[in-house]
Parts: C-alpha cells; sequence; structure tokens
C-alpha cells in the first residue's frame, strides 16, 4: 500500500503512540488482547482495522478512537 493509503497512515499513527509511550508491541497487543503479528501488521499497514479494533488499540495506547484518527491525518 502507498503512504498516502488510510491503512498505511493509520498504522503510522499507532507506531508513533505506542513509541511514544515507549511500550512495545507485544505490550500493545496484550493491552488490547491481540496479537502481536496483528499489531505489527496494523502498523506496516496491511490491515482494514475494524471500528471495534480501532477503539480497543486507541485506548490501550490513552487516545479515544477519534485522537488517533485525527493523529493519521483522516
Amino acid at each position: 500500500m502507498q503512504s498516502g493509503d488510510p491503512a498505511t497512515k493509520f498504522g503510522a499513527a499507532v507506531r508513533t503512540a505506542r513509541k511514544d509511550l515507549g511500550i512495545s508491541q507485544e505490550a500493545l497487543a496484550d493491552a488490547c488482547g491481540l496479537h502481536r503479528t496483528y499489531v505489527s501488521s496494523v502498523e506496516r499497514g496491511e490491515r482494514n482495522v475494524s471500528l471495534v479494533n480501532i477503539v480497543i488499540i486507541a485506548n490501550a495506547l490513552g487516545l479515544t478512537g477519534s485522537e488517533l484518527l485525527q493523529n493519521a491525518g483522516l
């Protein structure tokens, strides 16, 4: 997928927020109840993330779903 793709933008926002918190993909995945490989594929923009998982990931990062989407420029 291209860098302007919504999935890529969302993944970059997740990666940035995760790194800002200083946590690993595994720690984020554990906080979300998701598998680490899923989080990894989200960060690479390879997943079309469901609304439910957007909210779960955002909450684990201390954000609302709308804040995470705004951070992604979406």
